[in-house]
């Protein structure tokens, strides 16, 4: 990754593979069925030469497997004295900074599926809702610690404002 979007000295942290395997078993739970189901239709209206058009879901299916692999190892996010850094995207990077002083809101959030796959999020909120930002995935230990140190440092540095 270039320096645009790995400043030196920052000290990355990446997502807990919690959050990867949730997704990759999302994909088998759509991607099997709809493959059992496609499959059986073709063999039983088109003959069974048609039913290794099967193939072509499946291609899908690792294709997907492995792009979200890449999407997960890309996720990071850096805390540095003054600013939280963020960072994702495989084929569009996008490197955020929050300043600390800027924030307004922290919250943890986890959905049904998340709880029961034992991870949550962050959500940052600043002034501009165009810079929001979010870390996905985190374990419900680093995502509340995270939070009071993100609340703790933006109250620390927004004092001034």
């Amino acid at each position: 990754m270039d320096a645009a979007f790995a400043p030196p000295g920052a000290h990355w942290t990446g997502l807990p593979d919690v959050l990867l395997r949730m997704r990759r078993l999302l994909l088998l739970a759509v991607a099997v069925p709809a493959t059992a189901v496609v499959g059986a239709l073709l063999a039983g209206l088109a003959g069974p030469g048609w039913a290794a058009l099967v193939l072509v879901p499946l291609a899908v299916t690792a294709w997907w497997w492995r792009a979200l692999g890449r999407n997960w190892s890309s996720w990071g996010y850096a805390e540095r004295e003054d600013d939280l850094l963020l960072r994702h995207g495989v084929l569009r990077r996008t490197l955020t900074v929050v300043p600390y002083g800027r924030m307004q809101l922290v919250e943890v959030v986890s959905g049904p599926l998340e709880r029961r796959f034992g991870i949550a999020a962050v959500v940052l909120h600043t002034a501009a809702a165009a810079t929001d930002a979010r870390i996905p995935g985190l374990l419900p230990q680093e995502a509340a610690r995270l939070r009071d140190r993100l609340t703790a440092l933006g109250e620390a540095r927004s004092a001034g404002l």
